[in-house]
């Protein structure tokens, strides 16, 4: 689907996904909305949900302090929906995942993280 809200759910995930890659953790919250939502796909089985900048935040400084790199494997995107399959990498080891995220108004409002296994 060739929308405009499509191309903006696509936008506002690039920058997302970027300021991880970046580590710009103040970019990464600049792109999610201030009623934010992560579940992570840890532990076992159904994740931690985070709920609120405040709490996204410091789920993402704990995460981000295991060294995680991902790499993107494929974005499909639909009005304000979109999926992103990934690899991670970290210490030698690897997990496959994809992200359900939504987004609204140009930020990302909610990302529901699953891995294989």
């Amino acid at each position: 689907m060739d929308d405009e809200t499509t191309r903006a759910t696509i936008e506002a995930v690039k920058r997302l996904d970027a300021a991880f890659d970046r580590g710009d953790l103040d970019a990464f919250m600049a792109a999610m909305t201030d009623d934010c939502v992560w579940e992570s796909f840890a532990p076992a089985p159904d994740g931690q949900r985070y709920e609120g900048q405040a709490a996204v935040r410091q789920a993402m400084v704990n995460f981000l302090g295991s060294s995680p790199v991902f790499d993107g494997e494929e974005m499909l995107a639909c009005g304000d929906r979109a999926t992103v399959r990934w690899t991670c990498r970290f210490d030698g080891g690897h997990f496959r995942g994809v992200d359900v995220v939504r987004v609204r108004d140009g930020r990302v409002a909610e990302i529901l993280s699953y891995v294989k296994g």
